[in-house]
């Protein structure tokens, strides 16, 4: 009978490691100058392969649409064709006006800033300028399910909207004053009444708040991002 149950439990141990989930994180570099100036640099899942591969295709796609600058998106989820298609889209305007000294820039830059066993959070930062004044900067936080590599929802990351939403809003008051302006927190989303973020991030100092420049009126040029220790905001979150 001992010996039933030793073999049970050896069973079970060895199904248990053949299900154990392990993710880990290189960096993809990615650099060219043959025609636009293009440099990519982004955290790349390994281990479990069904989890890594989820994580990399939402990262990828993220980025292969933020240089697709044609009307037309025939690129099939590849980076590489994505990236031939931004500089055939380069040389062509190049083309159609060989007067102009406008170099075309892409830069992309990945980190993951946050992992515990429940949530792996990354931040890209991406630049991209095809003329006009100056270029434009995005950062957008993608936060995973390190067990399964699908993408949390804010509502998945969130327990008390309203009481997160009071804690920021106040943050961003504090910020404001601090800049001496005297803007009116409905003035600066537009009209409207205070708003979260479209994506909030994890550090470890705590949650990162960041609007990017479309989604907020600018106070200060530029990004606003302010970090809230967890010991401040635990109570609204769902996740540590």
């Amino acid at each position: 009978m001992k010996k039933a149950s030793l073999i049970i439990l050896l069973l079970m141990f060895f199904v248990s490691c053949e299900k154990e989930v392990k993710i880990d994180f290189s960096q993809e570099i990615i650099e060219t100058s043959e025609g636009a100036e293009i440099a990519l640099n982004f955290p790349k899942a390994e281990g479990t392969e069904a989890i890594a591969k989820r994580i990399n295709h939402t990262l990828e796609n993220y980025i292969i649409n933020q240089i697709n600058v044609s009307e037309n998106d025939d690129t099939d989820g590849n980076l590489y064709d994505a990236i031939a298609k931004f500089n055939y889209e380069y040389k062509r305007f190049k083309n159609n006006f060989p007067e102009s000294a406008q170099q075309w820039e892409v830069f992309i830059d990945g980190e993951v800033t946050y992992r515990s066993p429940e949530i792996i959070s990354i931040a890209i930062t991406s630049y991209l300028d095809t003329g006009g004044a100056h270029g434009n900067t995005n950062v957008r936080f993608f936060n995973f399910n390190p067990q399964t590599g699908n993408q949390y929802t804010k509502k998945d990351l969130v327990s008390n909207m309203q009481g997160l939403s009071e804690v920021i809003e106040e943050k961003l008051k504090e910020d404001i004053k601090a800049d001496n302006n005297h803007q009116l927190i409905e003035d600066v989303f537009f009209g409207k009444d205070f708003q979260l973020p479209e994506t909030l991030g994890y550090n470890d100092d705590g949650l990162t708040v960041l609007y990017n420049p479309y989604e907020i009126a600018s106070y200060s040029q530029g990004i606003v991002e302010f970090t809230i220790p967890f010991l401040e905001v635990k109570q609204f979150l769902k996740l540590n």
